[in-house]
């Protein structure tokens, strides 16, 4: 039986993907305009997970003297063939990924450095053989292939690399830095980034500035670093963010080709939950889906064809970025603008592209431009010079803001041990009167959930979210969410210590309005699914029905 290709999940390896048949998205047409636009030095700033790796791997097995001609038959890039003639396999090519160094310390930080230039420069060890090169070249290279070679050796890798390369071969070296940024993210968080910073700017000013061996070179990271940090004197750099439209639909999938994908594992009747959870990213002038996540839920699906989409991208790394804008929210005005972007509405604010490590969190605005080069928020609309309209791009952003923003709740909550003893009094003896009049107070601590982003369940679920945060820090109750119980799943099921009442919760989302509406189609469900149930069947004596409507930051709780 003819069997499909697989999914390629976690392949950066061009020549592994293409040769072991995974499905292959091609974007190998990147190669033709990267030689038609390029400068001498080519950054790319793209958000983690958008094929950056695997895209640096594929131009090294483009480029690369000795390389398999073969795994480009068939690809857009064969179809330039006096391209493929003139560039295809005729440059020594030295890659390097800094996505492994970072540690708790700039020694331990160093001794890794050393370690993956070592192990970039180790396919070249026939160096030492080379009739081209003298003894003191050979020598030269040795020090490159010693994993604890010191900081000036690391400094002058590079240059020393490309120089002993060309010398070898005659041809200028194509130089690729992948997630060039990384060492600068972990030593900021490390507490050693000036450190960092000066081996980093030594390393890269030695060999992409005035560097005669050099043919041109690609880096690719998340962040435009400020050239004052690590780029000082470079003026033959040029920049390719999320903003620009050149190279805008290489990094990511197109619709077209999600919808291709999915078409060839026969999972279309799922496209339209990928595009709510996964698209939605405008580079330049291109929409994009972020392509970690349409492999993996595609993956998902194959094995169960109800397979709910899933947060992948937020699993792969943390989210501080979001984190701290949480935090530093000013509750009158900035938690005002969060409320409209979990609603999908636009918000102005002016993008600085260039920041160093040291100024991300230093205010809310700088965070701002932090989340729009990462990926958290995108540019919907025209522009206004710096000023962009951003906006949460998808349900899986949104799903990682709401989920910070729940965070952050709780720990209010947990603050507050006598506010949640009153609610939970309240409910416990009945006073709905009193339970919504706290239940309101705490709606006023976090954001509101508006109309324009999601169906009415999700909204319900971000009000059950609060209720189960408050509930949840009552010691002696059992509470329970989405409980099978009768004909259904109750939303809160709270099985007291005995002798006390049960308690079953029903929450709706006013989408009107109207709560008094919406909070008595609440008790009405909890009475023909039979949500007390269960409650009965472990011999609880006594069951208390509370209907819960939410609107924005009001509420009604209606007893049954």
């Amino acid at each position: 039986m003819w069997e499909k290709k697989m999914l390629p999940v976690g392949i950066e390896d061009f020549d592994q993907l293409i040769k072991e048949d995974f499905y292959f998205v091609d974007k190998t047409v990147m190669i033709a305009e990267l030689l038609r636009n390029r400068a001498k030095v080519n950054l790319f700033t793209r958000p983690r997970r958008f094929g950056k790796s695997l895209i640096m791997s594929m131009l090294k097995c483009f480029f690369e003297v000795g390389g398999d001609p073969s795994v480009f038959e068939g690809l857009a890039i064969s179809r330039e063939t006096e391209l493929c003639e003139k560039f295809m396999g005729k440059f020594p090519v030295f890659f390097l990924s800094l996505k492994d160094v970072g540690a708790t310390s700039f020694a331990r930080a160093k001794e890794q450095m050393g370690s993956v230039l070592a192990d970039a420069a180790f396919p070249f060890k026939f160096l030492l053989n080379s009739t081209a090169l003298d003894d003191s070249d050979k020598e030269l290279f040795r020090e490159l292939t010693n994993r604890r070679m010191g900081e000036q050796t690391i400094c002058d890798s590079l240059k020393i690399c490309t120089r002993l390369l060309e010398k070898h071969y005659g041809r200028k070296v194509i130089l690729l830095i992948d997630e060039y940024d990384v060492p600068l993210q972990k030593a900021f968080y490390g507490g050693y980034y000036e450190e960092m910073v000066q081996m980093i700017r030594s390393m890269f000013s030695q060999v992409l500035k005035t560097n005669q061996s050099l043919q041109f070179a690609v880096l690719t990271g998340c962040l435009r670093i400020s050239k004052e940090s690590i780029f000082t004197g470079l003026n033959n750099l040029k920049v390719f963010s999320i903003a620009d439209a050149g190279f805008d639909e290489y990094f990511g999938f197109t619709d077209a080709e999600v919808r291709e994908l999915m078409e060839y594992y026969g999972l279309t009747d799922s496209y339209e939950q990928a595009k709510d959870w996964y698209n939605g990213y405008r580079f330049g002038r291109s929409d994009v889906y972020c392509p970690w996540d349409v492999v993996n839920y595609c993956y998902d699906l194959r094995a169960d064809p109800e397979a709910h989409p899933q947060n992948f991208w937020a699993n792969s790394s943390g989210n501080d970025a979001v984190r701290e804008f949480v935090r530093k929210l000013d509750v009158s005005v900035a938690a005002g603008e969060m409320e409209d972007l979990v609603a999908g509405e636009a918000v102005m604010k002016e993008i600085r592209q260039e920041l160093t490590y040291r100024e991300m969190y230093d205010s809310v605005e700088n965070i701002w431009s932090l989340l729009y080069m990462t990926g958290y928020l995108t540019k919907r609309g025209a522009a206004e010079g710096k000023r962009f309209p951003l906006v949460i791009p998808n349900m899986e952003i949104r799903d990682i803001f709401t989920t910070q923003i729940m965070d952050l709740f709780r720990e209010q909550v947990a603050e507050d041990g006598a506010m949640v003893r009153e609610f939970c009094s309240a409910v416990l003896s009945g006073d709905a009167e009193k339970a919504e009049e706290l239940l309101g107070k705490y709606l006023s601590m976090t954001v509101s959930i508006r109309d324009t982003f999601v169906r009415r369940p999700l909204k319900e679920n971000f009000y059950h979210g609060i209720l189960l945060g408050i509930l949840g820090y009552k010691g002696d109750w059992y509470v329970t969410s989405n409980y099978e119980t009768g004909d259904g799943y109750g939303d809160i099921l709270i099985i007291p210590k005995e002798g006390s009442p049960g308690i079953v919760i029903e929450v709706k989302y006013a989408h009107d309005g109207n709560l008094e509406k919406s909070a008595q189609a609440a008790l009405a469900q909890i009475g023909q699914q039979r949500y007390d149930a269960v409650l009965y069947e472990k011999g609880v004596k006594q069951v208390l029905k509370y209907g819960i409507a939410c609107y924005r930051k009001k509420c009604r709780v209606m007893p049954g």
